[in-house]
């Protein structure tokens, strides 16, 4: 029955470089990489990242400063942090070796449910079901099942219609999950469904029945409330064409990352803690601005070039140290540098 499916996807996928020279390890960090994130954005860093870190016991000894610039543009760092602890504990307590069982698997820091199953199916092509967002969603189509999205959705499948798969499915897991994740990704999408092109439009009861945007059950959702948050970042350099930055501390966003010397001017949030109060008030409205976001906030970065003699009123208030303008610097930082350089040509 999915024999289309996966024929199709063999000739349009198999390219992609982590379905190329599989080990486990690279599973592992494709398969954590590809979390909260496209695959375009993967296909930017992956074998770069590769070239970095070789191998799991490469990783687990790298440093949290060499790892974020691997990891820089991939986003929602906190994956990093759990492959890195993932790496650890397995060249630590199992010499190196990745287990081949679910429950030690999920024993594992850093590693949870969906990427043990994606480990298991995926990487050693085991009969697993890897459920991601897209093969939750195209199964839950194809068997038109009337639940919403997460654990009692996943547990149905599992349950009940994993022997409905077929011979396709325990004897070719790794295409199969790979097949319904490109079919997800490609056809079958969250607010749109292509079922006329799609793979699985002949069995699929969602197309049937030209429903598919009814499955899975979307539950309602709270309108996100976005704080506004306004900074001061402050562009110092020397004559060697460094700048001054602070790294980020535990807790903080972007642990680890530099940023440029930043201050709050205001924010909607009065319990937001995450940079220090401007020391003195300033018409900081006539300054360039771009602006950014990080979890619920929109930010508007205003920013200013000062000499030293100017910073030292503001060097009391943090740790600063010199860095390289292409550093280990955030995004926003960056962008900020990349807008002050541009600005500085145009005048």
């Amino acid at each position: 029955m999915f024999t289309q499916l996966i024929t199709w996807s063999a000739q349009n996928y198999s390219h992609l470089p982590w379905r190329i020279s599989r080990t486990l390890y690279r599973t592992l960090v494709s398969e954590i990489m590809l979390q909260q994130t496209t695959v375009g954005a993967v296909l930017a860093k992956y074998e770069n990242f590769l070239t970095i870190f070789p191998d799991i016991a490469t990783l687990a000894n790298a440093s949290e400063q060499d790892l974020q610039i691997a990891w820089k543009g991939l986003g929602y760092y906190r994956r990093a942090r759990n492959l890195k602890l993932a790496c650890t504990y397995i060249v630590q307590e199992l010499n190196g070796e990745i287990p081949l069982d679910y429950q030690h698997l999920i024993e594992i820091p850093g590693i949870g449910p969906y990427t043990a199953s994606a480990i298991l199916s995926i990487g050693a092509n085991l009969p697993y079901l890897a459920i991601d967002a897209n093969v939750e969603r195209v199964l839950a189509r194809f068997f038109a099942i009337k639940l919403a999205k997460g654990t009692a959705l996943h547990k149905k499948l599992h349950s009940d219609y994993l022997q409905q798969l077929g011979e396709d499915f325990q004897k070719h897991p790794r295409q199969f999950n790979e097949a319904l994740m490109d079919v997800g990704r490609i056809y079958c999408q969250a607010r749109k469904a292509n079922c006329l092109l799609c793979p699985l439009r002949e069995n699929c009861q969602a197309a049937q029945q030209q429903d598919a945007l009814d499955y899975p059950i979307e539950t309602t959702k709270k309108v996100a409330q976005f704080e506004e948050l306004k900074l001061l970042r402050l562009i110092v350099m020397n004559k060697q064409g460094q700048v001054l930055a602070f790294q980020k501390q535990k807790g903080q966003w972007l642990e680890g990352q530099f940023e440029l010397p930043t201050f709050t001017l205001d924010c909607t949030d009065k319990k937001n803690q995450q940079y220090q109060p401007l020391p003195q008030k300033i018409n900081f409205k006539k300054l360039p601005m771009l602006k950014t976001g990080i979890t619920k906030y929109n930010i508007e970065n205003y920013w200013q070039q000062i000499s030293q003699t100017e910073f030292k009123s503001y060097q009391k208030l943090q740790k600063f140290e010199w860095i390289e303008m292409d550093g280990n610097l955030s995004t926003a930082s960056l962008k900020i540098l990349k807008a002050w350089k541009k600005n500085r040509e145009e005048v």
